[in-house]
């Protein structure tokens, strides 16, 4: 499920908008201010932010600049919530990292639709689509991983956290993830998980897409971590 933070002072505003985000199928965390929000990325980073401009201390712009520039941080993808509807604030907004600028008062189909636009522009594996990468398909709608092989198709038994994982690897082919790097952006909580634990579920992965032959997909990157390498496949 996709994870959005809302970070809002206003606590009734904070619930109209998870409420709607909720109904439409979304995880949501909220906080009122810049510590509190600073406080839940470092803990559990979100899929997407949606950032209040005025903050009590530390205002959203400074926030969204210091995430830009952290490095775990600097692909968060932000939406600005503001009543600020100027256009100078508006760039000074977007130059300071935001993906996205919604004026208040905004409908909850118009935020919705930003939210699906700026996920599929910055953050594609959290959508619904389908991946295909060479024959082996991956449906998060359905759950299922599937490869057509000798004229049929063939599913893998694969677990929700191995789903996940490879998920993520299929969406970043090519690029090589160090375990902490895929605990931040499959388990979604870095602190509290051992990471090795990344490497029992890479084994894992492993033996559900043995059946279909693509085991090699998944390639170990000595001293740095996994990589999905779709150029296996297409080989074998």
């Amino acid at each position: 499920m996709t994870r959005i933070l809302v970070v809002e002072d206003e606590p009734a505003i904070a619930e109209l908008i998870a409420i709607n985000l909720r109904h439409a199928g979304y995880e949501v965390s909220i906080a009122a201010d810049a510590e509190a929000a600073t406080a839940s990325v470092d803990r559990v980073l979100p899929e997407l932010v949606l950032l209040d401009w005025m903050l009590p201390g530390q205002s959203g712009l400074a926030l969204a600049r210091a995430w830009r520039g952290g490095s775990r941080t600097k692909a968060l993808p932000i939406i600005m919530l503001t009543a600020r509807a100027e256009e100078a604030d508006k760039l000074a907004g977007l130059d300071g990292g935001a993906d996205d600028y919604l004026t208040k008062p905004f409908s909850p189909k118009e935020l919705l639709a930003r939210i699906r636009a700026v996920l599929r522009r910055r953050a594609p594996q959290a959508l619904d689509e389908a991946v295909q990468v060479g024959g082996l398909v991956l449906d998060p709608a359905t759950r299922r991983v599937t490869r057509w092989l000798d004229g049929s198709e063939h599913e893998a038994k694969v677990g929700p956290t191995e789903f996940r994982l490879l998920h993520f690897l299929m969406t970043h082919p090519e690029r090589v993830h160090s375990r902490a790097q895929l605990l931040d952006r499959v388990w979604g909580d870095h602190v509290f998980i051992e990471e090795r634990t990344v490497d029992v579920h890479i084994k894992r992965l492993r033996e559900a897409l043995g059946p279909l032959h693509c085991a090699a997909l998944v390639e170990t990157v000595r001293g740095a971590g996994y990589r999905f390498a779709p150029r296996a496949l297409i080989a074998a």
